[in-house]
């Protein structure tokens, strides 16, 4: 992989990791574009998906410190600690999913474009759907957690490359109801420790010898990781405000004609 491709593919990780459009499946069909697949993917994809959390640490730094301050400054209950039990809570499904099932969801469904292009689509009729029932409710309601819960079963159902993790998680919240101004920051900062789960896990396949090690060049990782950290860092702090004016058709739109690409270039 030499530099330039790290940096598109840096560049699209760091997007499509926050904006709704599946950070999994944008790289599946740049990797086929870019003709990079192959097992460096590994590293890289460690790499980038790292840049993305501490994008997230720089846009959320206010409101992380202070749920840590509330959690530990004090051994009294507060909504602070209840945040902090929603954002545990609603890691249950993806941890349970990442752990025993993930492997196993992978060789059952694969990771073709026809796959991605498919749940693609998915994400846009979640998004069309989830935009137009928010427009009709007069006003959402704070986190709880029923729907913390059930936001952490979207965000486990969304292993399946092309179906966005942010997509699937933000529309699922204002499904439940959520208020806008509130569901973008859940569902960015319920992510974070999954993807440096995830990251670690694919961490110790590298060193226990299940996936190859390919010699990628240090350029082309550092390259990628700053272009995913700086790309996200703008990507999250863009879709805040796009989920607060209710502008999620637009991408479901670039999902339906990103989807239908990926199908059609998957039996060319």
């Amino acid at each position: 992989m030499s530099w330039l491709q790290a940096l598109i593919l840096g560049v699209v990780q760091g997007l499509t990791e926050f904006l709704p459009v599946s950070s999994s499946g944008h790289l599946e069909i740049g990797q086929a574009l870019l003709g990079t697949a192959g097992a460096d993917n590994l590293e890289f994809s460690i790499v980038v998906h790292t840049a993305t959390v501490l994008s997230t640490i720089v846009v959320f730094r206010k409101q992380i410190w202070s749920l840590l301050v509330g959690v530990f400054s004090t051994l009294t209950w507060n909504k602070e600690k209840e945040y902090a039990a929603m954002l545990l809570l609603s890691m249950v499904p993806i941890f349970i999913v990442g752990v025993f099932f993930k492997d196993k969801v992978e060789q059952f469904f694969g990771n073709g474009l026809l796959l991605v292009g498919i749940c693609l689509l998915l994400t846009a009729t979640l998004l069309f759907l989830s935009e137009y029932l928010s427009k009709r409710r007069a006003e959402g309601k704070p986190v709880d957690y029923k729907s913390a819960f059930i936001i952490g079963c979207a965000q486990a159902v969304a292993v399946l490359p092309g179906l966005s993790r942010s997509g699937t998680t933000i529309a699922t919240g204002l499904l439940c109801g959520v208020k806008k101004e509130e569901v973008a920051q859940f569902s960015f900062l319920m992510v974070m420790v999954p993807i440096l789960g995830e990251a670690f896990l694919e961490s110790l396949k590298l060193v226990k010898g299940e996936a190859p090690a390919i010699d990628i060049s240090t350029t082309a990782l550092v390259v990628g990781f700053v272009a995913a950290f700086l790309t996200g860092c703008l990507a999250c702090t863009a879709m805040i405000q796009v989920v607060k004016k209710q502008r999620l058709s637009w991408f479901a739109l670039y999902c339906v004609i990103v989807g239908v690409f990926a199908i059609v270039y998957s039996q060319c």
